[in-house]
């Protein structure tokens, strides 16, 4: 018989990641499936699959299941509010996982749980506020004040993403009706879009080169180039950070965190993309905050939504 494990879900804008997690929080089994172009109930099916080949690969030594999801969420009526990214609305997550699983299932947004992974037991470990950024398809945002995790007065707090930073820019993505959220500039979408852009206006560059062959000029695109030397790429790349950066300052006057925590798909580009965001930070931010808050990457890296779940449950099991 296996150890006993709990499930952690960390369900994106494009991709769930499950995984079977110890009290250690050693990873044992992991399961992938996609969330592109699917409705609620394929998502909703996707999430119990995910668990079930978990659960199986564990010979069922699973005592509880934890999901991070990018929705806002009610807490009082136990409801997945919206998701900006996935046709998710109105849908009592928690109950019908639980019910679908039989097994408990605890449930908060995944950059919560990231958050909470990261305060607790990674990059944020040692500090009593923490503001993380989880940087994917979109911008989650959670908040750890006085080590606990803040959730505002309905559950919804730290969207972090949906802060506006240019007023009439660009209109943000899926289901938000704002302009100029963080999210529409900075996040692995605007990344792609700004790559393709510099694609354009630099077709003798690698990035050019790439995308006139007929590659889709993606993030994780421009990031490999960026890897390997391109310029364009790379000054993509800073761009993305400095407005990051901008995003960050405001964070940081407003909760003079301990922590800055990046996660998600785009900090596959490393310093590349932390160096500028930390720049623009301390040009913008004020004193004393800007000069004692340290600006990392997520020790749990693109894991960190998933084991974040998994410690949802441990805890609701304790």
């Amino acid at each position: 018989m296996a150890a006993p494990c709990v499930v952690g879900v960390d369900m994106g804008g494009t991709k769930l990641l499950a995984g079977a997690v110890d009290e250690n929080l050693n990873v044992h089994h992991r399961a992938l499936r996609s969330m592109t172009g699917l409705d609620r109930d394929a998502i909703l099916d996707a999430a119990v699959d995910a668990v079930e080949e978990v659960r199986e690969s564990m010979e069922g030594a699973v005592s509880a299941a934890g999901f991070g999801i990018p929705c806002t969420i009610d807490r009082q009526r136990g409801i997945a509010v919206q998701a900006v990214n996935l046709p998710l609305l109105d849908v009592a997550f928690g109950d019908v996982m639980a019910e679908r699983l039989g097994l408990p299932a605890f449930v908060d947004n995944d950059a919560n749980a990231a958050a909470l992974a990261e305060h607790r037991f990674g990059a944020a470990r040692g500090g009593r506020h923490t503001v993380m950024l989880t940087v994917g398809t979109g911008i989650g945002g959670g908040l750890v004040l006085d080590d606990r995790l803040y959730h505002g007065s309905q559950g919804a707090a730290a969207e972090l993403g949906h802060v506006v930073v240019e007023m009439d820019g660009p209109p943000c993505q899926g289901n938000c009706p704002n302009r100029g959220c963080l999210e529409a500039v900075a996040s692995g979408v605007a990344l792609a879009r700004e790559g393709q852009a510099a694609a354009v206006r630099f077709p003798d560059s690698a990035l050019g080169r790439a995308a006139a062959s007929g590659r889709a000029v993606t993030g994780a695109l421009v990031t490999e180039l960026a890897h390997d030397g391109c310029e364009v790429a790379r000054d993509t790349i800073a761009l993305i950070g400095r407005r990051l950066g901008v995003g960050i300052a405001s964070y940081v006057n407003t909760f003079d965190p301990d922590f800055v925590v990046l996660g998600g798909g785009v900090l596959g580009a490393g310093e590349l993309l932390l160096a500028p965001a930390r720049e623009e930070m301390v040009r913008r931010a004020l004193p004393p905050a800007r000069d004692t808050v340290r600006v990392v990457a997520a020790r749990f890296g693109g894991e960190a939504g998933m084991v974040g779940a998994a410690v949802l449950a441990l805890d609701g099991v304790a």
